[in-house]
């Protein structure tokens, strides 16, 4: 089958307003005897099920949280960008389509992100009619920062809870159609697989995770917006019950699964303290626009304090190395995630790491304290302030920008972030790769949609900061309910979808023999062990950096780890009942097929780009010497994997990029 992204013709500003000029509607009668179902209620699956049935469409909506306020969405911290230009500082929706697709190192698909930045100004609007409280200037205005990869401030926040603000707006909308019938919701809910009939999804088979009843759903089409795969590391940033297992599904049912080995591994989190801790905790990238990131210049220095025998406070000015501002002069701290990641492997691996495992490096304040302790001086009209005074009134104003996320890490760590500066390390956070879909957001699987993290369409091979709240918004409020709307045009005559035909109960029978298995295995092993043992081979193989030698070693040892997991893997408890471990089993054999395919993607793909870097292709000199060096001749595609059983034996399917309107060419942050 060839891939037919759908892209319209027509000049790139027009695309969008001309496609929607031209598709089929389906009139408000006739959208009441139309089902949809919507598997995920975070930022996309929640603005997608309350506009789809807002327009008046009967909509079914999942998920395993008991709430859909606790979508990890929830968890976003520093903001949502749009390109409104409030700031007067000369952003418009041309330069927020180019720095995202620059900022994706030139391996998105440009139409989709042409859509998105378009869009992007709508969705801010939407959220302040919803009472998103969303910051503003002295003047009551909305205020804006700036985040990694632009030269902008365009972000738009609420404080370090944006996600959260943003989820609260998507799901008070949500409850608004709840209440009228319209949205029927299942929480605590696991989607365990999908229902094609005739070769359209017409349905899903979930699992109450109260009561482990298996239950059969069905729809006029199925969205999937269940986030990323992030938690295949084992430790991450995301939320413990994130997973990957409807997209895995959908993905085993035809659904082709896009660019795998592009991953985010965020810059500044909390460093991992030891071998018994089960997820990482994010610190906003909003911190860069005030923070400084250093690691001491003398290997000495380090050393001293890695073994505490030496503050961070005692180090004077000429021996901190500002690595960021000296290599990167024109974004200094503000470098695109994977750019500043590298680096802070680069200085550690050196042995410039400032904790006891010498994996982290300093985010500091001072500066900016300082900063701003002198203009609030001025503003409030002190003379001559004491540096205690101006310590004083710059914490405040760090504080109302920061507050939360300082008492976070307080909380974590034990140290104070206004006196010491933080210690950082990256960690695995968010997945520009995901299902494969088309223009209309639909996948390889007729009437099967994927919106936000959980498909590949936006970010290329590195997605900016701020942009996975626009994205998801974008797709569920703005984009999902007119594509959607086209194909459904055709079901207007179809009737309500019989759930008890011979595909439901062959997909039913898959789903109930696996957690019988599970149930029935006599292993010896817990889930998390098998778990970590892959999170470790993932971290170690396909992280940061990779190469062919250690690529071909994860696949070969990620199977291995597979294999002994069907046979060893013990769950206790039985399927009637909540049983997390038996959630988790689901959850963990789906990411121990995902790794390998995701080790085979970063094999093929040659070429460094964005979050995926191999050793084997960086720049040996010039002034980009030592970056990473993408291969366009050769690698200028998406790669979308066919399932064929076993994922070493995936078939590799290319979506060729073309670039009409932005000029392809190195991407430079010095």
């Amino acid at each position: 089958m060839a891939l037919d992204s759908k892209v319209p013709k027509g000049p790139i500003k027009d695309k969008w307003t001309d496609y929607k000029n031209h598709i089929d509607l389906v009139n408000p009668a006739n959208k009441r005897h139309i089902d949809v179902i919507v598997v995920g209620t975070g930022l996309a699956g929640g603005s997608a099920a309350a506009t789809l049935a807002e327009l008046g469409y009967n909509v079914k909506a999942f998920a395993y949280q008991d709430s859909p306020r606790r979508a990890h969405s929830i968890a976003a911290q520093g903001g949502i960008n749009a390109a409104k230009n409030y700031q007067g500082d000369g952003d418009s929706t041309y330069r927020l389509f180019y720095d995202t697709v620059k900022g994706g190192d030139y391996r998105s698909r440009e139409a989709n992100v042409h859509r998105l930045a378009e869009v992007s100004a709508n969705i801010i609007d939407q959220c302040v009619a919803q009472g998103v409280p969303f910051a503003r200037d002295y003047g009551g205005l909305l205020d804006n920062r700036s985040f990694g990869g632009v030269l902008v401030s365009r972000t738009f926040y609420a404080k370090g809870q944006t996600g959260q603000q943003l989820l609260l707006g998507a799901y008070s909308a949500m409850n608004r159609q709840i209440a009228r019938g319209k949205i029927e919701m299942f929480n605590r809910h696991e989607m365990l697989d999908v229902v094609k009939v005739d070769g359209k999804a017409r349905g899903i088979i979930t699992r109450n995770l109260i009561t482990g009843e298996i239950e059969r759903h069905s729809a006029h089409a199925v969205v999937i917006a269940t986030g990323g795969y992030g938690n295949v590391y084992f430790l991450s940033t995301n939320a413990m019950g994130s997973n990957a297992t409807a997209a895995w599904k959908i993905h085993k049912k035809g659904a082709y699964f896009a660019n795998p080995c592009y991953t985010q591994i965020h810059p500044t989190c909390i460093p991992r303290s030891g071998d018994y801790q089960s997820k990482l905790t994010l610190m906003s990238e909003s911190l860069r626009n005030d923070g400084r990131i250093w690691v001491p210049a003398k290997i000495e220095d380090a050393q001293a304090i890695q073994q505490g025998k030496l503050k961070p406070t005692d180090l004077a000015e000429e021996d901190r190395d500002y690595y960021l501002e000296r290599r990167y002069p024109a974004f200094g701290n503000l470098v695109p995630r994977d750019v500043a990641s590298r680096a802070a492997k680069e200085r550690c691996d050196a042995g410039f790491g400032v904790n006891a495992t010498g994996e982290a490096v300093y985010l500091d304040f001072a500066a900016a304290i300082e900063r701003y302790g002198k203009e609030q001086a001025k503003i409030q009209n002190i003379d001559n302030p004491s540096e205690e005074k101006i310590y004083e009134l710059g914490q405040a104003i760090v504080e109302a920008k920061y507050g939360n996320l300082f008492q976070m890490y307080e909380k974590i760590v034990d140290e104070n972030p206004y006196e010491t500066p933080m210690m950082i390390y990256p960690a695995t956070h968010y997945t520009m790769g995901g299902v494969w879909v088309d223009y209309n957001l639909m996948t390889t699987v007729e009437g099967l949609y994927c919106i936000g993290e959980a498909n590949f369409s936006d970010h290329g091979a590195n997605r900016l900061g701020a942009s996975a709240l626009m994205q998801g918004l974008a797709d569920g409020y703005f984009v999902l309910p007119y594509t959607i709307g086209d194909y459904l045009s055709d079901d207007i005559r179809t009737g309500k979808i019989p759930t008890d035909t011979k595909e439901f109960e062959e997909a039913e029978k898959e789903v109930k023999d696996r957690i019988d298995f599970f149930i029935n295995n006599k292993g010896t092993k817990s889930v998390d062990h098998f778990h970590k043992r892959l999170g470790k081979v993932m971290w170690d193989k396909v992280g940061m950096a990779r190469n062919e030698k250690g690529l071909k070693e994860a696949m070969a040892e990620i199977k291995a780890i597979r294999e002994e997991f069907w046979k060893e893997v013990k769950v206790p408890g039985s399927a009637n009942e909540m049983n997390p471990e038996l959630e988790k089993a689901g959850r963990v054999a789906d990411f121990l097929e995902l790794g390998e395919l995701f080790a085979k993607d970063a094999l093929v793909r040659e070429e460094s780009c964005g979050g995926h870097f191999r050793e084997e292709s960086v720049e040996l000199d010039g002034p980009q010497k030592g970056e990473a060096k993408r291969n366009d001749k050769d690698f200028a595609f998406v790669s979308a994997w066919e399932y064929k059983g076993e994922p070493a034996d995936a078939v590799l399917h290319k979506e060729e990029l073309e670039f009409n309107d932005i000029e392809l060419k190195q991407r430079s942050y010095k």
